[in-house]
């Protein structure tokens, strides 16, 4: 069975939402929208204080070409437009709207019919993906169509669509994949038709054998789109991790992109966003949101307006534990401890996870014994003990020139050091500084 051939690690699963159905959440009292939730520029308010909107209503307008417009995800009146704390812990310019009532736009279509024929051209597939403001649901949240207008000389030879869902606890892919795979069949079909290819894979871990089960039955009636079962390893949910695996090209180191192997990898939860939107004429403005942990009464999966405040999650799963220590947003290897349980789900909040007292409070570091353990799981091939030393000593040539910025701040690194660096935290730190420095660097060209 396949996976990737450098690094990675094996962290418990823990996938206690995995049995949990899909429930609708109930609408917030207010909803916030940050103008920042895509990789790029941030959006552009459309609205101001006292307007009235839709679901569905477009808020604010993409700030430039990597970029992606917002839309209301509830119906009522804009209240103000302020700033907000965001998962990243940094105060962001926001949309706040009173709740009043459920008005849909008209032009959405709200049925259950799945819509199959697609007579769009390529080029109106990747506009429609680009006005529903459309960008990588994994987390990355870069925008779609940017990733399906690829640069000159490059040319994609098939789509790797991501159902990996590697990080321990999430599981909102996983239920995805069992409750809409016709919608994410005819998803790919069209995405296929919006990258020029004739082939997709779709790959899954195989602690997953009910979805691969349901996707290969189903995918045999759509052409050139194949299952691939994986081994489970973390990070396989990484693009480069994932190409690897699946057709065994690993793509080299910045500013080298996916595309640049003939590649174009999207998130499970992108593909069914990409059918909603081309056939639906339905905006992204709701996603599945997994809220876990191992103390929490109700572990669940919950359909979530964008904009709804995560404490509102929390209690929809049986509230806040008494023993809780950390709130993360998102999974346990890659998501960040959050400042509050008011901070809005965004398009990339794939997972709330309370961790109990136990699991959050960390270990005292110790000095490094020169295991090497960081150096063999790494699954880019770097050095991340060096990384993490000299960007705590403030060495940044040093740090760019054995490539930091490859680091996908996995946390494998961080996860198997027997000693209990900080090493991800000291390589994120590096990784700012020498991106802020490059960025300078090509300013000045």
């Amino acid at each position: 069975m396949k996976t990737f051939r450098i690094g990675g690690v094996h962290p418990a699963a823990n996938k206690l939402s995995a049995g949990k159905a899909i429930e609708p959440l109930a609408l917030p009292r207010q909803a916030v929208f940050p103008l920042s939730q895509h990789i790029g520029a941030p959006a552009t308010p459309l609205v101001k204080k006292g307007d009235t909107v839709k679901v569905g209503t477009r808020i604010a307008e993409a700030g430039g070409f990597v970029s992606a417009p917002i839309f209301s995800s509830v119906s009522g009146k804009v209240n103000k437009i302020d700033s907000v704390i965001d998962a990243s812990g940094y105060r962001k310019p926001a949309i706040y709207i009173d709740v009043e009532g459920d008005e849909w736009e008209p032009d959405i279509d709200r049925s259950t019919t799945l819509l199959k024929t697609c007579d769009l051209s390529p080029e109106e597939i990747v506009s429609r993906i680009k006005e529903a403001g459309i960008v990588g649901m994994g987390g990355a949240c870069f925008p779609t169509h940017v990733k399906l207008s690829p640069p000159a000389g490059c040319k994609a030879t098939c789509v790797i669509i991501n159902g990996v869902e590697c990080e321990p606890y999430l599981t909102a892919d996983h239920r995805l994949m069992l409750e809409k795979p016709d919608e994410i069949l005819v998803g790919i079909c069209i995405l296929m038709k919006a990258a020029k290819v004739n082939r997709a894979y779709i790959a899954i871990e195989n602690n997953k054998p009910d979805a691969i089960r349901l996707l290969s039955e189903k995918a045999k009636a759509y052409a050139g789109i194949e299952v691939v079962p994986l081994q489970v390893k973390y990070p396989q949910g990484g693009e480069k991790q994932l190409i690897d695996a699946v057709i065994r090209r690993q793509v080299p180191a910045p500013p080298a992109l996916p595309i640049h192997v003939g590649a174009i990898v999207q998130n499970v939860g992108t593909v069914f966003a990409i059918y909603e939107a081309v056939q639906k004429h339905k905006p992204l403005f709701e996603r599945i949101v997994t809220v876990t942990g191992k103390s929490l009464k109700t572990p669940s999966n919950f359909l979530t307006r964008l904009g709804t405040p995560m404490s509102q999650l929390i209690e929809a799963a049986g509230g806040m534990p008494e023993d809780t220590g950390k709130v993360i947003g998102g999974g346990p290897m890659m998501g960040k401890a959050l400042m509050s349980t008011d901070i809005p789900i965004c398009k990339g909040s794939s997972g709330v996870l309370l961790m109990n007292e136990h699991e959050a409070r960390r270990a005292t570091p110790q000095p490094c014994i020169r295991c090497a353990k960081c150096v063999s799981v790494c699954p880019m091939g770097l050095e991340p003990y060096l990384l993490a030393t000299c960007s705590a000593h403030g060495d940044w040539d040093r740090v760019e020139h054995e490539q930091i910025m490859s680091c996908i701040e996995c946390g494998s690194c961080q996860f198997t050091c027997p000693s209990h660096r900080p090493i991800l935290d000291n390589i994120r730190l590096g990784k700012g500084k020498v991106g802020a420095i490059i960025r300078a660097r090509n300013t000045k060209k």
